[in-house]
């Protein structure tokens, strides 16, 4: 399965390690993103970042628990890309807590941790 990876930019370390857990598994990450330096995102890696989610057959949104007084946990483009696979009928998968009312939707897999992800990945999508 190709599989787009949609987190907090600075987990991108964290996601490249998700990435080779997941070729282990036999799926193929196709974000770029998690292999970029910081800075000046732009509108390069916006494009990049659309074309690879359209390559993608499914969206992989890495949450943030809840925190009080830590703006930056609730904002970032994962969001965009989660609204972007939504429409175009992706499989969605959030791996930690429930960040928006979107994450309930019927077609949305929850999962724990990225070793249950992978597990699910395996079968056929389920219904949380």
């Amino acid at each position: 399965m190709r599989i787009y990876l949609a987190a907090r930019f600075d987990r991108g370390a964290e996601m490249r390690d998700v990435a080779a857990n997941l070729a282990c598994a036999g799926h193929f990450v196709t974000s770029r993103w998690i292999h970029k330096a910081p800075g000046d995102p732009g509108l390069l890696a916006a494009i990049q970042d659309i074309e690879d989610l359209a390559d993608a057959d499914c969206l992989v949104s890495f949450t943030e628990p809840p925190t009080a007084g830590v703006p930056w946990a609730a904002r970032g483009g994962r969001h965009v890309e989660f609204g972007v696979a939504l429409m175009a009928g992706k499989r969605l998968c959030v791996v930690g807590p429930r960040e928006n009312l979107f994450h309930y939707l019927p077609p949305v897999e929850i999962y724990r941790n990225t070793a249950e992800l992978i597990e699910g990945l395996a079968h056929e999508p389920r219904r949380s």
